[in-house]
């Protein structure tokens, strides 16, 4: 039901996006906290910022803070309110120093493209780029961190304002009380505000069988958050939200529930919200194009393209028990997928202990090398390329070796997976056309019919025979995937030629595996 209400939220906002009047688009940040030049481009209403700790999330999140003017307010958020520096003058040494420091913005700003830069030399001051009589563009900006929301440490002054009488009560509106019912597991009969000139808390009156009526000394971290937030970003539109580690305090189902909520709200009130977090559910309540991934390097941080799904749980959540094959496509995956139906039951594995991703181009191994590395998981991942990638084994070899681990990439048996299952099909056609319900003179037909239409095409020999393949399983009403997977599994069956050569090198680096857990 979550993936249905986001997958249709999720059109929503793309169709809406195109009709904002304000959007902050990018941000870049120069020589700044370890940063040399980073540039992060926002796609999305609402969007997520990850990476490790030390990334650089909170300071691309407090960076986006500056880029506007509140309007109608004597506070606007600044670098130098924000970011404070430390000067030590008695220990110069042990001050903070920023040389040449710069925060650049690009935005749609009342449906006009706009820019704005804030520089750092002496003290800080803003330009415009060469824009004629330009101005920072307003807008109203939420800046929150969990941590610093209310606590009960920091309001026991209204128990004794409000023991005094100092202090009033105000009914909550409908829309908080809305989106908390939507979100909490809680009922609530009535919600009401204790507010004195510097603080305020939450009084709730609950209802169940057993009515229960606490404040918010009573209220769980999670809950606390959930019921501030909303109450202050509810009435909001056309603002900017941005919220620092949204997960906290939260559980899983919350966190899903209230990531729905928030892009309902973008969608209503045409905000912009942007969140940082650690948490792989909140990574998966927005669409990839709502994914931002930061890594640091030794003298920068850098964007990464959005993780795939596999690589993504490795780095959040996905337990260290499970074993990760990356591999490049569906075809792939279904083919190992076969395979591991006869293997797992072998090993005396069950299917959910190996995970196995795909949809990344032989190219970017490298790069998923490089970043499993960085978060010490090599030892958890097993990477399977086509046949026609083996020109990349001894480097994918090297990029390992830099972090200690010694990778041995595994090859699919042929150029690619189709041109092996086809060959196999032709030797054994006997066997294949009971396999799909033919006749075995029925099934050579089509399968000639097919090389005919394809003997002459003018492509690459791998792109010719993956075409003739769906072409084919298209005409004899069988899914390619399907049929990767049923050949896959009835070979490794038969344990001979290439794939009894793949099977026994997966089968070692699996074993392999299962003596390190």
């Amino acid at each position: 039901m979550f993936q249905k209400n986001f997958s249709q939220v999720w059109d929503q906002l793309r169709a809406k996006k195109s009709s904002l009047t304000d959007f902050l688009e990018n941000i870049t940040i120069r020589n700044f906290r370890g940063i040399t030049d980073l540039s992060v481009n926002i796609d999305f209403p609402v969007t997520v910022i990850a990476g490790a700790n030390a990334a650089g999330k909170t300071t691309v999140l407090f960076g986006c803070a500056c880029a506007y003017r509140i309007p109608n307010s004597k506070f606007s958020f600044s670098p130098a309110t924000l970011f404070p520096n430390l000067s030590l003058n008695q220990n110069p040494e042990y001050s903070d120093t920023q040389n040449n420091t710069v925060f650049e913005y690009y935005y749609i700003h009342q449906k006009k493209r706009s820019s704005m830069r804030w520089a750092k030399s002496t003290a800080w001051s803003k330009s415009y780029m060469g824009q004629k009589s330009g101005a920072q563009p307003e807008r109203m900006v939420y800046l929150r961190t969990l941590a610093n929301l209310t606590s009960p440490s920091e309001v026991r002054s209204v128990l004794q304002i409000g023991q005094k009488g100092i202090y009033e009560l105000s009914q909550v509106t409908s829309d908080l009380i809305a989106f908390a019912q939507r979100v909490l597991p809680h009922r609530y009969d009535e919600l009401v505000e204790v507010k004195t000139k510097a603080k305020q808390l939450f009084y709730a009156k609950r209802s169940g069988s057993t009515p229960n009526q606490y404040s918010e000394f009573h209220m769980s971290a999670g809950e606390r958050a959930l019921l501030h937030i909303s109450k202050e970003i509810s009435q909001l539109n056309n603002a900017l939200i941005l919220i620092d580690e949204v997960e906290a305090g939260l559980h899983p189902y919350t966190q899903q529930q209230f990531m729905l909520e928030l892009q309902r709200l973008s969608l209503r009130n045409n905000l912009q919200i942007v969140v940082t977090s650690h948490s792989p559910v909140i990574l998966e309540s927005v669409p990839v194009e709502g994914r931002i991934f930061l890594e640091r390097t030794d003298d920068n941080v850098v964007v990464k393209p959005a993780y795939r799904d596999i690589i993504q749980k490795a780095f959040y959540g996905q337990s260290l028990e499970k074993l990760s094959i990356l591999c490049e496509d569906d075809v792939a995956e279904h083919f190992l997928l076969g395979l591991l139906d006869v293997l797992n039951p072998k090993l005396g594995l069950v299917h959910n202990d190996i995970v196995v991703g795909r949809d990344t181009g032989k190219e970017q191994f490298g790069q998923h090398i490089e970043a499993i590395g960085k978060f010490q998981q090599l030892d958890s991942f097993i990477f399977v390329l086509d046949g026609d990638a083996r020109p990349l084994d001894a480097n994918l070899r090297v990029i390992g070796q830099k972090y200690g681990a010694n990778i041995q990439p595994l090859f699919l048996p042929g150029a690619v997976p189709e041109e092996w299952a086809w060959r196999i099909l032709d030797t054994h056609l006997q066997d294949y056309a009971a396999l799909v319900g033919m006749q075995p003179v029925d099934l050579q037909r089509q399968m000639n019919a097919a090389n005919q239409a394809f003997d002459n095409a003018a492509d690459k020999p791998t792109a010719v025979v993956k075409n003739k393949f769906y072409n084919f399983c298209e005409t004899i009403r069988t899914g390619h995937l399907d049929l990767i997977r049923k050949i896959a599994k009835r070979e490794s069956e038969r344990q001979q030629g290439e794939i009894k050569v793949f099977n026994d090198e997966l089968e070692t680096q699996i074993r392999s595996w299962q003596a390190r857990k």
